[in-house]
């Protein structure tokens, strides 16, 4: 009976001590820049050995007749933190993507500056990624870009929450209105690609829109200023992946 208790109390040990273990740090810059997330640790390895990797530069795209986005947008509470790596605004549930004849619901839409995935070879000032996931746990992430211009009203919603400490959260007084963010026309490029931070994970589908938002230079620097450096993602090979239009 005594062995059985010691036995348990190392099995308790054990499990919480693997429970606080740190995850492997990355960043953008230094050692643990993108070029070595698949040294770091066997949960990134996917970063270096995979072979359909985003971002990507869009070019050569084979032109297809293909159903329009059907996306649904149901106004809801935000929040708006600050992870370190991006600021990401997490939303409640109503928000949807219908593709391949699934349904993919939003769970949270973040930032990258300069943009990750390039156009024609050019890049952008800022990227937004929005995150959908269906019920058996696969990714459609839909890519909207940013060019200098005009202030955009529904980012100022979300800029003047901003945490400057990294791990806090806020509330949006005023959420996002997404369908104002997003540019009128929705046209897109399609192709299969990864998440572009560690794990690095493959199979995620990517929805790039042909057109491009607009945020000020303002906008974008406060973004820069709080992030404190660049995290965009090296454009990856493609691997004789095929990209449609």
């Amino acid at each position: 009976m005594k062995f059985n208790i010691i036995i348990a109390a190392l099995m308790a040990t054990s499990l919480s001590c693997a429970a606080v273990e740190p995850a492997p740090h990355w960043d953008y810059e230094g050692e643990f820049k993108p070029e070595n997330w698949g040294k770091l640790s066997p949960e990134f390895s996917t970063c270096e050995n995979g072979k359909n990797q985003s971002p990507i530069n869009i070019e050569h795209a084979l032109k297809t007749h293909h159903d329009k986005l059907k996306l649904v947008f149901k106004p809801s509470k935000q929040e708006i933190i600050n992870n370190g790596h991006t600021i990401q605004i997490n939303v409640n549930e109503g928000n949807t993507l219908e593709i391949d004849n699934e349904i993919f619901t939003l769970q949270q839409f973040h930032f990258h500056a300069p943009s990750e995935n390039m156009i024609k070879s050019k890049p952008f000032p800022m990227e937004a990624h929005f995150v959908y996931k269906n019920d058996k746990g696969d990714l459609t992430v839909v890519g909207l870009m940013f060019n200098r211009g005009k202030s955009n009203p529904e980012l100022a919603k979300a800029w003047q929450h901003i945490p400057t400490q990294v791990g806090n959260t806020a509330a949006l007084s005023q959420p996002v209105n997404i369908k104002a963010l997003l540019p009128n026309r929705l046209d897109f490029y399609r192709f299969s690609g990864s998440l572009t931070t560690p794990p690095c994970t493959e199979g995620v589908r990517w929805i790039i829109l042909e057109q491009e938002s607009s945020a000020s230079a303002k906008q974008i620097e406060k973004f820069h200023s709080i992030i404190h450096h660049d995290n965009n993602r090296p454009i990856q090979p493609l691997n004789g992946r095929v990209i449609v239009n």
